[in-house]
């Protein structure tokens, strides 16, 4: 009788030793294909990411925005010619080179003004450039070896039936939170397109005050707020490589039980961290 409880507790072993091989498995393994997951979507410009979106924004921002942008500019330069007037003793210290300096600003804010879009995308290119160059050394810096696993279940088949039921139902909660883990990861990054988007639609219009004195600074930080738009996908490729790296050492640690609920305390750190991602890139950039 006590071989056949015997033969069924091992069996029950197995099944349990089975199962959370494959959730553990999964989740560390899994962790570096959604680095590279991760690395794609925020390493993509808004051309890449979506052509039908961006041919739309584009359109809209030629054909609605950019109208707008040019009686923008005209009021702005018209008040910069009164203003250069006004600062030499209202013409009494009359000079011709006041209007060539007016042309000339003139000239600059029309070219910046026409080549919006192409200032724009190499904001986004310079950001992707970066991004995919750190996505190479985070994903091979983080793989789980197979050494490791094969570590993992020769300490689990070494256990009793009572701890390896605990870390079996533990195990599904793990894998719970790495869903809900996508699911903020999805709207991060996807949010953060769809914000470079908006801003990008109204482009031409904070391009069209950059060379003024007095309403400059509505340029200035659009500019620094595309920097920082671009620069939040290299924020969130560092969080990700954190997190892998310090989930890669849970696994390796001989305490299951702590392993689990450790990795369960980083999987909700990291949700925190990203979406300070936006906030933190943008005080970087001195951004508001």
């Amino acid at each position: 009788m006590q071989s056949i409880f015997d033969a069924i507790t091992e069996w029950l072993k197995g099944l349990l030793v089975e199962g959370i091989m494959g959730n553990l498995g999964g989740l560390f393994t899994g962790v570096n294909e959604q680095v590279g997951e991760i690395a794609a979507q925020v390493g993509m410009t808004p051309a890449a990411w979506n052509a039908g979106v961006f041919s739309m924004i584009r359109q809209l921002s030629e054909t609605v925005i950019l109208p707008i942008a040019g009686l923008v500019l005209t009021f702005v330069m018209t008040y910069e010619l009164i203003q250069m007037l006004i600062d030499h003793n209202n013409l009494h210290n009359f000079d011709t080179w006041i209007f060539f300096k007016w042309i000339f600003k003139t000239f600059i804010a029309v070219m910046i003004l026409s080549n919006t879009f192409n200032i724009v995308m190499a904001v986004f290119d310079v950001s992707q450039q970066v991004i995919h160059q750190s996505a190479g050394l985070i994903q091979g810096s983080t793989a789980v070896t197979p050494e490791v696993l094969n570590d993992m279940q020769t300490q689990l088949e070494a256990m009793e039936l009572g701890p390896l039921l605990g870390i079996f139902l533990q195990s599904f909660f793990v894998q719970f939170t790495m869903t809900a883990l996508n699911i903020v990861i999805f709207v991060i990054v996807y949010g953060r397109m769809i914000e470079i988007y908006l801003m990008t639609s109204l482009a031409p219009i904070p391009f069209a005050t950059s060379v003024s004195r007095e309403a400059g600074h509505m340029g200035q930080n659009y500019f620094k707020s595309l920097f920082a738009v671009g620069f939040q996908g290299m924020l969130i490729m560092v969080c990700m490589a954190i997190y892998a790296v310090l989930v890669q050492s849970i696994a390796t640690d001989g305490d299951m039980m702590n392993a689990i609920w450790t990795c369960v305390g980083y999987t909700v750190l990291l949700c925190f961290v990203l979406f300070k991602t936006g906030s933190l890139s943008k005080s970087i950039f001195g951004a508001h």
